[in-house]
């Protein structure tokens, strides 16, 4: 058996099947995947986290070294319309996941993986945002994922070894258009190929925000699956290119990878004042402790998201 078993929660998601390639190129055959999903799908094992039964189930038979938590709902909008399932979710499900750890598991080390916008009203300041400044969420995702973060840090006090990561904004190939450079690109895929007319619609394009490319967000969980015995329980680190980069340059860099001649015309039903105009991460602490850095660049990330965008529309 390997020496590393590693158990993924919401492994089907956008994220998981690129933490499980980081962390199959790092240790290679040494190491044991257990991919679970809420659904089973593409050879996951199915494992609803809000099941605290099945969750200890899971573990105890598994008995991991390792728990990568990706489980949970990725789309803010989504969360506002059932604030409930994401209270249960991102809470309970995660309150599940550690306390399954506990009983049956308790040398296994927990990678939480939250989110950066848990800082939200703190961002106002326009200043880099560190493991030190104040949570205070804006909205039901947020406030859902600050909590989990939150009651690990106490559980660490208990004896929970985890790792709390908090990633900032990340894209990539195989993105939900709910998200920005994926809605864009998939709109200029569909221009290309005839099937809408040459004109993007847009809201807020002066907005800025820390873009990195999921497969380095991916690198940075796999390094703390490997530098986990190295890192003391309850450590929060933030994923983070620590540049701000404005919404209109993500869109200028998508139409300069395009042939076709495409208008960018303002919609006033979408322009909204932004209470966050810059949200920049400062990810130093998983820069010295992991001797993590981002490598991606985000002009090469964003010809990945169309090049991707483009294959899916031929294909399907």
């Amino acid at each position: 058996m390997a020496q590393t078993r590693v158990l993924i929660t919401g492994a089907a998601g956008f994220v998981g099947p690129y933490v499980a390639h980081a962390l199959r190129c790092m240790f290679g055959s040494d190491i044991d995947l257990l991919l679970t999903a809420k659904v089973e799908v593409g050879g996951t094992e199915a494992l609803d986290v809000t099941d605290q039964k099945s969750v200890n189930d899971i573990v105890a038979r598994y008995q991991p070294t390792h728990v990568v938590h990706l489980a949970g709902i990725a789309v803010p909008s989504v969360v506002a319309s059932s604030p409930e399932v994401a209270w249960r979710v991102h809470l309970d499900g995660t309150l599940n996941v550690a306390g399954a750890i506990l009983a049956n598991a308790p040398d296994c080390c927990l990678i939480n993986v939250g989110t950066g916008l848990i800082y939200g009203a703190s961002a106002k300041t326009g200043l880099p945002l560190n493991e030190h400044t104040l949570l205070a969420p804006l909205d039901d995702y947020g406030a859902t994922k600050a909590a989990a973060d939150l009651a690990l840090g106490a559980l660490a006090q208990r004896g929970l070894k985890c790792i709390r990561m908090r990633p900032f904004n990340h894209i990539g190939p195989g993105q939900s258009q709910d998200f920005v450079a994926p809605a864009f690109a998939t709109q200029i895929a569909r221009i290309e190929a005839g099937l809408a007319e040459p004109v993007i619609r847009v809201g807020n394009l002066a907005v800025e925000r820390d873009f990195l490319d999921v497969r380095d967000v991916a690198a940075a969980y796999a390094l703390a699956v490997a530098k986990s015995a190295m890192v003391v329980p309850g450590t929060i680190l933030n994923v983070a290119s620590g540049e701000g980069r404005p919404i209109s340059e993500v869109l200028n860099i998508l139409l300069s990878r395009s042939s076709a001649t495409i208008r960018v015309e303002q919609d006033s039903s979408r322009v909204r004042p932004s209470d966050l105009p810059r949200i920049v991460g400062d990810a130093g602490k998983a820069r010295n402790l992991l001797s993590w850095e981002p490598k991606q660049q985000l002009e090469q990330t964003l010809t990945d998201v169309l090049v991707y965008c483009r294959t899916r529309l031929a294909t399907h």
